[in-house]
């Protein structure tokens, strides 16, 4: 199982709210999450992306586990660090957390009547469109 996986499972175990619904996933915590995947999918470690960034490798360390909430001069750093722009990797985290909540959604209903589930494209799922 990947970490997202595992931090998802374990957030979905501790994170009910006692009205039945399901608290949404943290944006820092999937941004970490894509941020680790990206630097190990390019080969560096820590130190590396560190120094390309201008970042200290430990925040670094507690960005990738979302443990802190970057600013988006930070994140723009990284990111041109990893050779990607800023509305590539939002576009990225931003998928993720839709694919998490309507996956969290879908588990946590007691039927497999979908009629209860808003559209996609409601109000609560905002749609990201990029324009070329």
């Amino acid at each position: 199982m990947d970490e997202l996986a595992q931090r998802r499972n374990s957030q979905q175990r501790r994170q009910h709210r006692t009205d039945g619904h399901t608290a949404q996933p943290l944006w820092r915590e999937v941004l970490g999450a894509r941020l680790r995947r990206l630097r190990k999918l390019r080969g560096l470690t820590l130190t590396e992306l560190a120094a390309r960034s201008g970042v200290s490798a430990q925040y670094l360390s507690e960005i990738e586990r979302g443990r802190k909430e970057p600013s988006s001069e930070m994140i723009a750093a990284i990111t041109g660090a990893l050779g990607l722009t800023l509305v590539e990797l939002t576009s990225h985290v931003a998928d993720e957390l839709q694919r998490i909540s309507f996956s969290t959604r879908l588990s946590a209903q007691p039927s497999s009547d979908s009629a209860s589930l808003p559209p996609l494209n409601s109000s609560r799922a905002p749609q990201l469109s990029l324009v070329a």
